[in-house]
């Protein structure tokens, strides 16, 4: 990124000292109307308070100053940036307020946590993110400084930032012989974010590019797929071809952030592209953010805009895959809340008369894994919508639905290996079979990493075997994980404890440095520990099966769903926040989102027993039975690897100790599991 894009203005100290002040307030001006359509006159008036405030406390100082950098990970600038003496200072300035906020101190927190973890010459240099309201009272500040450099907040006024900024420098500036980089250098260095998928989608909503919030190995690898994606657009629509791609990845790789990335580039080309999921917690969620998002940018500027109107044009682009499907069903009518089809209507589906046909060219499936099989389909819109013996599957309908086009469509799939969890959800073999049964004009697309195992193993291969047009491309898989900006090798240590590779789990979790996984038995130690790490805005919250129904006792009630717009978006002051740890939310809930800090509570539905796995539902109120089914042991086995791969930064896991005087929740029930992930080298506290 240029230097001019990742601030507004920046200078050595004395040049900003000597520069007029009107002359830094112009620029800084200009460079605001460059990304945005106006500027508040609010807005000039704290950009001259700080010009004259900085002028004075910087006087006789050396360093590099930075106005309105640049964190596109947050959607935000941080107002000023002071360098002296290789000490980091972050001033966020509220011009003329008399307060200091809750949600100004975490601001303030979140830059320097930023700084701290993805910014290259950052993370070796002590970093003090500091408060200035202006008109605010003296306060007494306790200087405390975390093992990674990172200051907690000081809170400071216009007349106590200037002694603020030297008592830091007395007792912390870099000795000569410390080695620093240039303070222009520092302004350069590498920003490597790993953004949550609801940052990532807000980014991308605002116009920032998926290299800018992405860190670059990740990001490189998310641009490379995007770009190839993009490409057999451009050459299905170029050659009115019809074509479908299927993108895999490990977990937190960013295939949900390459789908929206795809669709935003699109929608800037003026091609209508939708992105679809069939989770229900994931589309609510970023419609929300968005919307909330788009709001705050819009009041900003000072126009008048409400939430209705911001998810409204959301949800031009981000839809629930059944709004979708129900859209298609042309040739229908309405009585009451049923919608009933006409006799003809499969038949011209098949003959591909003229009936309804998309907008959009453009499908972007995400979890595509998790499409419904046929009889899944059939009875819920026999259920649901009145319609009796629907003929198809979910892939199989959808295809059909973009199949309409005369000219050209592309279907982009993405997919993760490995997380069916629910009942009739068909798996990528089935959009295969749909494809192989009736479509085989159109085009197909694969990663390479198509035909292991999670996915489908050598069925895939085999079933692609007589297609005409068949293309392998390494560019649409995503092999580096966003989700953990500490590990890489979490989903690796995952997939090797859930596969009882007792020698490999130890191996890959010994190089979990800078990710702590502990275990405990006793579910306040885990809350605690959850608070102790989370700094700023950091989420932290409770995840659990939604089969760990005797996890009750322990005050974890899975049956109580939580509301997961405000258990994902919400700060401490809303009780249905994951921060308050009273809601627990399933694996239904937090497929595809993220928080920063887990506990995963492991409840007697999944034990391990003799170098085995045994799976258990609960029923009624007073037994565990066997779960017999091959099927419903995958669900379950998958809803732990999503449960143990929600946390960006930590995890501790749960195991109740149980209770030997009630047969549903027996000690033998846990010990097992317990037992085996100590020997894995996991320590408890």
């Amino acid at each position: 990124m240029a230097l001019a894009s990742r601030c507004f203005y920046h200078s050595t100290i004395i040049e900003f000292l000597n520069t007029p002040d009107e002359i830094i307030s112009s620029h800084l001006s200009s460079e605001h109307l460059k990304s945005f359509n106006s500027l508040a006159d609010t807005q000039n008036k704290a950009w001259n308070e700080e010009i004259s405030i900085l002028k004075r406390i910087l006087q006789g100082r050396k360093g590099y100053i930075c106005f309105e950098y640049n964190i596109p990970r947050m959607g935000k600038r941080i107002d000023v940036i002071v360098l002296i003496h290789g000490i980091i200072f972050i001033l966020e300035f509220k011009a003329f307020k008399a307060e200091y906020t809750h949600q100004d101190i975490m601001q303030v927190c979140d830059y320097g946590l930023d700084l701290k973890n993805f910014h290259e010459e950052s993370r070796n240099r002590f970093v003090v993110p500091i408060l200035i309201s202006t008109g605010a009272i003296n306060v007494f500040n306790e200087y405390k400084c975390t093992k990674d450099r990172l200051f907690l907040p000081i809170l400071a006024n216009v007349d106590t930032i200037s002694n603020t900024i030297d008592s830091i420098l007395n007792q912390y500036a870099y000795n000569r012989e410390e080695v620093m980089s240039s303070d222009e250098e520092w302004v350069l260095s590498t920003y490597s974010p790993t953004p949550t998928i609801v940052e990532a989608a807000s980014a991308l909503y605002l116009n920032h590019s998926v290299e800018e919030i992405a860190r670059h190995d990740s990001g490189e690898n998310l641009s490379k797929t995007s770009k190839f994606v993009s490409k057999i657009i451009e050459y299905s629509k170029q050659n009115n071809q019809k074509s479908i791609c299927f993108v895999t990845g490990v977990p937190g790789a960013g295939k949900t952030l390459v789908g929206l990335n795809v669709a935003t580039e699109q929608f800037k080309k003026n091609e209508i592209a939708t992105y679809l999921s069939g989770n229900f917690p994931l589309v609510e969620v970023l419609t929300e953010a968005l919307a909330r998002d788009k709001v705050k940018q819009e009041r900003q500027q000072g126009n008048r805009f409400t939430k209705a109107k911001a998810k409204s044009e959301v949800k031009t682009f981000i839809q629930m895959i059944h709004h979708y499907r129900d859209a298609c069903l042309e040739g229908t009518k309405i009585e009451g809340e049923q919608v009933i089809i006409d006799n003809d209507y499969f038949a011209r589906i098949e003959n591909k008369e003229k009936h309804y046909i998309p907008q959009d060219h453009i499908a972007i499936f995400d979890e595509s894994q998790r499409a419904w099989t046929k009889e899944q389909l059939a009875n819920f819109m026999a259920r649901k919508k009145g319609v009796q013996n629907f003929p198809y599957s979910e892939p199989e309908y959808l295809i059909s639905c973009l199949d309409r086009h005369k000219d050209w469509a592309v279907i982009v799939c993405l997919v993760g290996g490995g997380q069916e969890i629910n009942t009739g959800e068909a798996g990528i073999i089935e959009w295969i079979k749909a494809l192989n049964r009736n479509y085989p004009n159109w085009h197909v697309y694969i990663s390479d990493k198509l035909s292991e195992e999670e996915y489908g193993a050598g069925k895939i291969k085999e079933l692609l075997s007589k297609r005409e047009y068949v293309i392998t491309n390494h560019n649409l898989h995503l092999s580096v994980s966003m989700r953990s900006f500490r590990a890489e090798n979490v989903s690796n240590f995952v997939h090797y404890l859930l596969e009882r590779d007792k020698k490999k789990a130890e191996a890959t979790f010994v190089s979990l440095e800078k990710y702590p996984i502990l275990l405990t038995r006793d579910i306040n130690k885990a809350k605690t520990w959850l608070k102790l790490q989370a700094r700023g805005s950091e989420r932290y919250g409770i995840v659990a099966s939604s089969a760990g129904d005797r996890l009750r006792p322990e005050g974890l009630t899975v049956r109580l769903k939580a509301d997961v717009v405000h258990w994902f978006l919400d700060n401490d002051s809303d009780v249905r926040s994951s921060l308050f740890m009273e809601d627990i939310a399933t694996e239904f809930d937090v497929q595809g989102l993220e928080l920063d800090w887990c506990c995963v509570a492991w409840d007697g539905d999944f034990r391990y027993s003799d170098n085995e796995w045994e799976y258990f539902q609960f029923n009624g109120g007073f037994r565990w039975n066997h779960i017999i089914k091959e099927e419903r042991k995958i669900y379950r086995k998958n809803a732990y690897r999503v449960l143990l791969t929600r946390a960006r930064q930590g995890m501790i896991i749960f195991v109740p100790k149980g209770d030997a005087n009630d047969p549903t929740r027996l000690p033998k029930f846990y010990d097992s599991t317990f037992n085996y992930l100590k020997e894995i080298g996991l320590k408890e506290i």
